[in-house]
């Protein structure tokens, strides 16, 4: 196959690893943050909860833009607009200052996602697309490393101000980067052709939401990202290090187990999905129960947890990413290339939202728990990390709903999944015997 293909491919990914870091960013340094702009638990989640927000939001008109345009424009723009978001976190020492730079942020990292992710079939046969949107999607993760090990030594280290112009400047040079190799399509233009109207904003859109398989995948990223997302993003170091009391360090290292696994997983699931269409949402399904059931451990555990506990979960919650990459799968399956993007766009708002809303709910509990202090006990986080099942059993309704939806609409009959593995070593067998003779 043609280097062309993998160059671009790379450049898209250097792009979404350094939006990760920028995302992320805050989590890293959540207790940094609440030092310097002395504010408590819930105006802290108000950082996270508002670069959500604006990502989750843009989710849908990037998607209609991305359909037009194409994923030059919009992953050059989104990297120059989080540098800036950085470098006016690095600088501001107030409250509106911050949230304009969280605002930034999302905003730049809602153009990044979709925008890779479209390159793929535009460049790769289509029996390669569902690993190479997985690996997408966790090697992406690497940028949650960066901000989880290099970045926090830097915030120890020279500083606040230091660590975040550190990070806007990677992202001027993975615009650079996106700008030299990045193209949308090997004829160097965007499928879709027609000019852009309302009317045709308003059918893809229409379209695209009032078919099942686009809710399935939507309300598949919701179940199996949030989890995962709340955990990186806000809630796991402060978790961590004044719930669970382990070491900064330790704390890294937790979180990078977390990504690696992620890393890990998701070619396999990605085999999976690619041999198995029809049974997606039960590899769906199966993230989440696992999700569920370590989080149902470490809050049911007397005490803080021991450390392989505490390994357990963030093994647990790595599967979640590449889970969350399946919903993605949904909305290729059952839309035409011509509004991949809008479909896409709208499965990617499933996870964020329900990630706004778990982290705002904890940083609630916890305040109310503390009176608005940073003074947290073991008791405090088990309380508040406990909101995650009434998310988790909201996103699971929904899968099954649409399940049932799409595969009705489609006429789509699953059989037992012994009949598939019987007929398949039949293959074998009646193969074997035809080489032998």
């Amino acid at each position: 196959m043609p280097l062309r293909p993998w160059a671009v491919w790379a450049a898209g990914l250097a792009a979404y690893i350094v939006a990760v870091l920028h995302r992320s960013s805050i989590g890293v340094a959540g207790l940094d943050a609440q030092e310097r702009f002395g504010v408590g638990a819930g105006a802290l989640a108000v950082f996270a909860v508002v670069q959500l927000l604006v990502y989750a939001g843009l989710q849908i008109p990037v998607g209609l833009l991305l359909d037009r345009f194409g994923s030059l424009r919009l992953v050059l723009s989104g990297a120059l607009v989080m540098a800036a978001g950085q470098t006016l976190m690095a600088f501001t020492d107030g409250l509106s200052g911050a949230i304009t730079a969280r605002v930034l942020v999302g905003a730049g990292d809602a153009m990044t996602f979709i925008s890779v992710l479209r390159l793929v079939p535009a460049w790769f046969p289509a029996r390669r697309v569902p690993v190479l949107t997985q690996l997408t999607g966790i090697m992406g993760q690497i940028g949650q490393v960066l901000s989880a090990v290099p970045l926090a030594a830097v915030l120890a280290g020279a500083g606040w101000a230091t660590g975040f112009l550190g990070a806007a400047g990677t992202g001027l040079f993975v615009a650079v980067a996106a700008l030299i190799a990045l193209r949308d399509t090997p004829e160097r233009r965007i499928n879709s052709g027609g000019a852009m109207s309302w009317q045709r904003l308003g059918t893809d859109l229409g379209s695209s939401w009032r078919h099942p398989g686009t809710r399935l995948g939507l309300w598949a990223h919701f179940t199996t990202q949030f989890t995962g997302t709340v955990f990186a993003l806000m809630w796991g170091v402060p978790f961590l290090i004044a719930g669970e009391g382990l070491s900064r360090a330790t704390a890294g290292v937790l979180l990078t187990v977390f990504v690696v696994t992620g890393m890990a997983a998701g070619p396999v699931l990605g085999l999976l999905t690619q041999r198995h269409p029809l049974r997606r949402s039960q590899l769906v399904l199966g993230i989440v129960a696992a999700n569920m059931g370590a989080w149902a451990l470490v809050i049911a555990w007397p005490g803080r947890a021991p450390l392989p506990v505490l390994v357990l979960l963030v093994v647990a919650l790595g599967l979640g990413g590449p889970g969350s990459m399946i919903g993605f799968d949904f909305a290729r399956s059952f839309n035409p290339p011509s509004r991949l993007g809008t479909a896409t766009g709208v499965v990617n708002v499933g996870g964020f939202v329900a990630s706004l809303i778990t982290i705002q709910l904890i940083g609630l509990i916890l305040d109310a728990r503390t009176g608005g202090g940073n003074d947290y006990h073991i008791d405090d986080f088990k309380v508040a990390m406990s909101v995650q099942f009434l998310v988790a059993a909201v996103g699971v309704a929904g899968i099954l709903r649409t399940r049932r939806l799409a595969r009705r609409r489609e006429g789509i009959v699953v059989p037992p999944l012994w009949t598939v593995l019987a007929e398949r070593r039949g293959l074998a067998a009646d193969r074997g015997v035809k080489a032998k003779s």
